[in-house]
């Protein structure tokens, strides 16, 4: 059994665009080990929990064009 993890990234958004881009990008990784994210435009935060890699989520918020200020990984 794969070990579940819990990240918590700080995403520059300005807007629901930006916040709606991040959930589209994080929404096609179900089948990649993410199993639930919440992005929240107000606290320029997104909790992603599920088996995939901090590295690989990182990569896929990146890919939309938004700046990641900070990362953590919260549990493992």
């Amino acid at each position: 059994m794969t070990e579940q993890h819990t990240y918590q990234y700080q995403v520059k958004m300005t807007c629901s665009g930006c916040s709606g881009a991040v959930s589209r990008a994080l929404g096609k990784l179900k089948e990649q080990g993410v199993e639930s994210y919440d992005v929240s435009l107000e606290k320029q935060e997104v909790i992603v929990r599920g088996t995939a890699g901090y590295d690989f989520v990182l990569d896929k918020i990146k890919k939309t064009g938004k700046e990641v200020i900070s990362g953590q990984v919260v549990s493992q």
